[in-house]
């Protein structure tokens, strides 16, 4: 489809200020806000060419655990504005079927992980910086594919839940870290 057809058929509204998809924008932002989260508590990230295997990034630790040296989760994912997914307790998210059965099968070699991104909505930008550093109200919220996981007939979607107290943060993502780390081997 040539890209003048590509865009009319998007609409302005799927389009940023800079003529880039909203979508593209907000996957970029949710891997940047993921890669400053994990550089800062220490951790490395390696990048996926594609999301086939339905992860994005596989976040891996340098540390020496009980169990295991270098810890590592592969992660999926998913960047929205609609607050109204946040509830009291959790955020729900709508998957896709296949993409959520690839993120929870059981024969995972390494564990993997969701995370969604709850961006502010426009006009609020995403991110502001000035003299006193850099500032966002984005946050994002996280569970492990071994806690989603659904064994019922699943038709188009299934909507799953990330627990509010799931906040990503460094000291979190250590916490994971550690929980892997200090798994015995063969119980990751």
């Amino acid at each position: 489809m040539p890209a003048d057809d590509l865009e009319e058929a998007m609409g302005e509204d799927d389009l940023a200020e800079g003529q880039v998809p909203i979508t593209a924008l907000q996957e970029h932002f949710s891997v940047s806000f993921t890669r400053m989260i994990a550089y800062a508590a220490g951790c490395s990230i390696k990048p996926h060419e594609t999301d086939y295997e339905g992860v994005d990034i596989t976040i891996v630790s340098s540390a020496e655990y009980r169990g295991y040296y270098g810890p590592q989760f592969e992660l999926q994912l998913k960047c929205t504005y609609q607050e109204s997914l946040l509830k009291d307790d959790s955020m729900t998210w709508r998957m896709k079927a296949k993409p959520f059965r690839k993120l929870t099968r059981r024969k995972r070699y390494i564990p993997a992980y969701l995370g969604v991104l709850l961006i502010p909505r426009e006009p609020e930008p995403w991110l502001r910086t000035d003299e006193w550093g850099l500032f966002t109200r984005s946050r994002m919220f996280w569970e492990s594919a071994d806690n989603l996981r659904y064994d019922g007939p699943i038709k188009e979607y299934h909507t799953v839940h990330l627990p509010r107290r799931n906040l990503f943060t460094g000291e979190q993502l250590l916490g994971i870290m550690k929980t892997i780390g200090d798994a015995e081997e063969g119980s990751r």
